[in-house]
Order: C-alpha cells, then sequence, then structure tokens
C-alpha cells in the first residue's frame, strides 16, 4: 500500500508530478514578470505621449472661438449661428477678433516679428487660416409636380455624386473656382453627410483690415448659396511653452432642410516629440517596446509552428494576436490636420493596445481562486446568457423602434434609431427625459416608458442577474469540496519569497513541523469561513491527530514487514478512531438519504 502510495494514477510517479508542478509554477512566474515589465513600459510610454496642458489648452481655444459673442448681440456665438446672416456676423466679428492678436493690451507691439499673430500672446498662427465650402449641383432632387411652378430649383444633401464642381461667381480667384480633392486625404463626417477634401478654397490675409475687407467683398456677391452644403474654417497654433500644436476646426453644416449646424474639432498634439530629457526617457521606452515586440512576436511564430491549428482554440492566443496587430501604424496655410489626425489615430490603437494588455493579465491571475472561480462562472453560464441576450435584445430592439418612430420627429433622443438604442441603455441607467417623451406623445409617451421599465429593468435585468449569482453558487459549491486549480498564483509568488529569504538567511527554515502546523490552522480557518462550528473542527483535528499517529507506527515503508504489537493506549486510540469513523459515516448517509427523497419527490 505504502508503495502504491508513491504512484500517481496512469503510473506516473508522485515525485516527477511534483516536478513537472515546479517547473509550470516557475514558468508561469517567469512569464508573469517579463510581462509585468513589458506593461510597466507600455503604460510610461503611452502617458508619455499625453500632456495634461493638452486639455487646457483646448478649453482656452474653445472659449475663444465658440463662446465668445458678436459685439452688440449677446446671443450670437458660433455655437447659436442658425442662419447665413448669422454667419457673416461671426466671421467679421468673433472669429477676426480671435485670429489677429498683432498688439498688447495698451496697443503697444508686443512683436518685432513682420505681420505675427500670437493668440492670448502665446499661440503661434501658423502660417494663415483657411476657408473651404462644399457645393452640391442644382436638380440633383425632384420637386413634385404640383409644387414645379412655385420652385424650379433643387438642392439635395451632400454626396461626392452630388458635389458642384463648376465654376460660379466671380470666377476670378480662387474661392470662386472650384479646386480638386487631395489625394488620401482624411474625409469629414459630419451632422448630415460625409465630405471630401477640395472645394471652394481661400487663405485669409496676415492684416486683420484685408481679411474684414475679404468678408465684406464675399458676403456682398454672395458666396454662400443655396446649393453650399459645409464651409470649413482650418487653422494651426503653436506654443512653445508646453510644446504643444493645437489644429482647430470649426465646421458649419447647410443642410437640405434649412439652417445652420455648428460642430468643431480642437486636437492639441505634440509632434515635435524629443525635446526635454523625459522626452529622451520615453525614446528609450521606446526602443524597449520595440524590443518586446519582436521576442512576443518570435515566441507567437513558435508556438503556431509546435501547435498548428489548436494553438488558435485558445482566446488567450487570440488576444496576443490581436495585440501584436494593433502595435504594427508662411504666406500659405499649413496644413496640420493631415498629421493631427494621424495622430490621433495612432493615439487611439495605443489606447486600445493597453486597454488589452491590461485585459491579458488575467491569464495570469486566473491561478488565483477567486479569479478562477469568475472565469468558471462565466464558462459555465454563457450558453444561458447567449439565450437570454436573444431574448433581450428582441424586446431591446422593438421598443428601440417604437420609440424613433412615435417620438423621433419631436425628441432629439430619439431622432434616429441609434439614438434610441443608446437613449434606452441611458433609461436603464436612470438618465432619461419623460418631460420631452411625454410631450411628445400623452398617451403612447408613458406607456412606453412605464412598460420598458417594468419589462426590462424589473423582469429581464433580474433575470440576468439570477443567471449569474446561480452559476456562481454552483461553481463556489464545487469548489468548496476541493475543485480548484492545481496552484494558485498568489501561494506561489508567496512560497518563492519566503524561500529567497531562507536562501538569504533571512528568515529560519522552515521545520516540518511548522508546514503542519501552519497547514492545520489553514484548514481549520477555511472550515470557519464555510460554516462549520467549533465542536466540529476540533473533531476533525483529533481525527487527524489519531491517523496520522496510527499511520506513522502502521504504515511506514521502513518498517513494514516487522512486528509491531499494539499497546492498550494504542489498541484505545484505534477503536476511539473507529468509532469517530462510524459516526461520520452514518452522518454522510443520513446526507446521502435526505438527498435521494428529494430527487424522488421531483420526479413526481
Amino acid at each position: 500500500m505504502a508503495e502504491a502510495s508513491r504512484w500517481h494514477l496512469g503510473g506516473t510517479p508522485k515525485h516527477k508530478l511534483h516536478y513537472r508542478k515546479e517547473v509550470e509554477m516557475r514558468t508561469t512566474l517567469q512569464e508573469f514578470l517579463l510581462y509585468l515589465i513589458f506593461l510597466i513600459n507600455l503604460c510610461i510610454l503611452t502617458f508619455g505621449m499625453v500632456n495634461p496642458h493638452m486639455y487646457y489648452l483646448n478649453k482656452v481655444m474653445s472659449s475663444l472661438f465658440l463662446d465668445t459673442s458678436v459685439h452688440g448681440e449677446e446671443r450670437i456665438n458660433f455655437k447659436s449661428i442658425r442662419s447665413i446672416t448669422d454667419f457673416w456676423k461671426f466671421m467679421e466679428g468673433p472669429l477676426l477678433e480671435g485670429l489677429y492678436w498683432d498688439s498688447w493690451y495698451n496697443n503697444k507691439n508686443l512683436y518685432d516679428l513682420k505681420n505675427s499673430s500670437r493668440i492670448y500672446y502665446e499661440n503661434i498662427l501658423l502660417g494663415v487660416p483657411r476657408v473651404r465650402q462644399l457645393k452640391v449641383r442644382n436638380n440633383t432632387c425632384k420637386v413634385h409636380s404640383s409644387f414645379r411652378s412655385l420652385m424650379n430649383e433643387c438642392y439635395d444633401k451632400y454626396t461626392s455624386e452630388n458635389e458642384d464642381l463648376s465654376d460660379f461667381g466671380l470666377k476670378y480667384d480662387t474661392e470662386w473656382k472650384y479646386s480638386a480633392p487631395i489625394i488620401n486625404s482624411p474625409w469629414h463626417w459630419g451632422f448630415t453627410g460625409v465630405y471630401r477634401n477640395g472645394g471652394y478654397i481661400f487663405t485669409l490675409p496676415k492684416s486683420k483690415s484685408e481679411t474684414l475687407n475679404k468678408f465684406i467683398n464675399l458676403r456682398m456677391n454672395s458666396w454662400i448659396t443655396r446649393s453650399t452644403r459645409v464651409i470649413f474654417i482650418d487653422f494651426s497654433l503653436y506654443n512653445a511653452n508646453v510644446n504643444l500644436f493645437c489644429i482647430i476646426r470649426l465646421v458649419a453644416e447647410f443642410p437640405a432642410t434649412g439652417g445652420i449646424l455648428t460642430s468643431w474639432q480642437f486636437y492639441s498634439v505634440k509632434l515635435l516629440r524629443y525635446v526635454s530629457y523625459y522626452d529622451y526617457f520615453i525614446a528609450s521606452c521606446e526602443i524597449t517596446f520595440c524590443i518586446f515586440l519582436i521576442v512576443f512576436t518570435t515566441q507567437e511564430v513558435l508556438k503556431i509552428k509546435e501547435f498548428k491549428s489548436a494553438y488558435f482554440k485558445s482566446s488567450w492566443n487570440w488576444l496576443e494576436l490581436l495585440l501584436l496587430v494593433l502595435l504594427k501604424s508662411t504666406e500659405k496655410y499649413s496644413d496640420f490636420y493631415f498629421l493631427a489626425h494621424w495622430h490621433i489615430y495612432y493615439n487611439n490603437i495605443i489606447a486600445i493596445t493597453i486597454f488589452f494588455a491590461w485585459i491579458k493579465i488575467f491569464k495570469f491571475i486566473s491561478f488565483n481562486k477567486t479569479m478562477s472561480q469568475l472565469s468558471s462562472t462565466l464558462s459555465r453560464c454563457i450558453k444561458d446568457i447567449v439565450g437570454f441576450a436573444i431574448m433581450f435584445f428582441i424586446i431591446f430592439f422593438a421598443y428601440a423602434q417604437l420609440g424613433f418612430l412615435v417620438f423621433g420627429s419631436q425628441v432629439d433622443d430619439f431622432s434616429t434609431f441609434q439614438n434610441s438604442i443608446f437613449t434606452q441603455f441611458r433609461i436603464v441607467l436612470g438618465d432619461f427625459n419623460f418631460a420631452g417623451i411625454q410631450q411628445a406623445s400623452r398617451i403612447l409617451g408613458p406607456i412606453y416608458f412605464i412598460t420598458f421599465i417594468f419589462f426590462v429593468f424589473f423582469v429581464l435585468l433580474n433575470m440576468f442577474l439570477a443567471i449569474i449569482n446561480d452559476t456562481y453558487s454552483e461553481v463556489k459549491a464545487d469548489y468548496s469540496i476541493g475543485r480548484r486549480p492545481d496552484f494558485e498564483l498568489g501561494k506561489m509568488i508567496k512560497k518563492s519569497y519566503h524561500n529567497a529569504l531562507e536562501k538569504l538567511k533571512l528568515k529560519k527554515p522552515e521545520t516540518d513541523e511548522d508546514k503542519k502546523s501552519r497547514k492545520s490552522r489553514d484548514l481549520a480557518e477555511q472550515a470557519r469561513r464555510e460554516g462549520f462550528d467549533e465542536k466540529e473542527i476540533q473533531s476533525a483535528e483529533q481525527m487527524k491527530k489519531w491517523k496520522e499517529r496510527l499511520e506513522k507506527k502502521y504504515y511506514s515503508t521502513e518498517i513494514q514487514d516487522d512486528y509491531q504489537p499494539v499497546t492498550q493506549q494504542e489498541f484505545r486510540d484505534l477503536f476511539l478512531y473507529a468509532v469517530e469513523l462510524e459516526k461520520e459515516l452514518h452522518y454522510v448517509s443520513l446526507k446521502l438519504n435526505r438527498v435521494m427523497r428529494k430527487v424522488s419527490a421531483l420526479q413526481y
């Protein structure tokens, strides 16, 4: 029996299994520490790209160009523009005053540079601003026959097919002549269309008075017409104090319905990367990052080569591949918008990369008991969640379509089907505009709101929580009877820490008795957490002592062939041990009978 106890199922010696486990633990810990270094380096790299001054620079510029009102008319600023008249008032007022800062507040010349503008005295205007217009052709839509006598012109919404490419107006300058779009330049996604580059373009002079005269000339000669669909105002600034570029785009869309919709973009980016010592430290992190990238790519290629199709069965391998893919991309107008666009795109890719890099930590901490319970819960209830999701989204999209059709023409939150979906998620979180819904429809509004809250919030969400709770209870019950990971990362790190202290002679080596005592305390503490009382714990500890004493005497491999007489005390201990075993077996038998009766009752 003692000989058999040294062997595991399948004929593998126990000491070999223990050695394999130690190797696996050591490899996992080394991989975790290496990945931790990579993650710290990636965090330094990503946070080094962000400057807290970016927000303040954007805020200052947006306040200047968006919130400044027209002199004498406080209601008109860029955000509140609703007509062509308001637009020209903004161009000749707040925009003109915001762009040209050529003197100090006491009218003294601030700089010796010729025709330079320094907004708020600190931000250099790079080159000159550019204004660009896109138009559509006439007769791009059809007028109903009943109204042709009243209106013979029809201008549809903007598309690249409907765009007007012909010259118009005075035809003697660039603002009246069409300029072809630049190849590979980014398009602009607005409220009512997606606009490409090119169009009717002009740049503003260096002089404030010349710019004002140009605006007046364009207004008097009707540069903006019924066919106008969008106007872009682009310019760029540089602040040497914080080494940041601010690329600004103000957009005024002229939808086919009439009126004007305004939007804006403020991008503060760091295009001159290596200036200070900290920047060079970030450069060293970038080099380290490239080394890690090469190492991880090599590892994944070797894994694919070794495991072939089995490699793609692991979700963690898909995450690693995703990480590797994400890790791989002055009298004239200075076009920094193209650079800013791709810089923001690069920042977004890095942000997604760091997100998935943090998610990958779950691969290592899944060896922890708590995290293993979480992953087991999610994997076990995934089928129930998929079934629930189908039912949930059928009801959710039905309500979204109802809200869009009933309230879409009157409530901004339901103006599109996509907005309806996001609005319903906000309702679930407690953010809703019931007054707007009720005003749109006094009968259907309250009915929609009350039934949506009842079915989605009270019924469906509680069903979802019930699925998670029931599955978690099952997983926790399985773990309480011993189904748990082969090893836990926390214990592995703790053990390595104590071994290091012992090797450095900072801690006394732990004896076998200390190990047994610590293990016994851990088991007792675990039993208390699981609801056992002190009497049951003490009885179990006494039985364990009897078992160890008897095994030591009668099952020792060293003296298994010798005859060992039994003393009266040992016989008494053996008898008590047998009695306790009989009690435990009787208790287990009662529990089994109770369970069987419940099962029989369920069948009938």
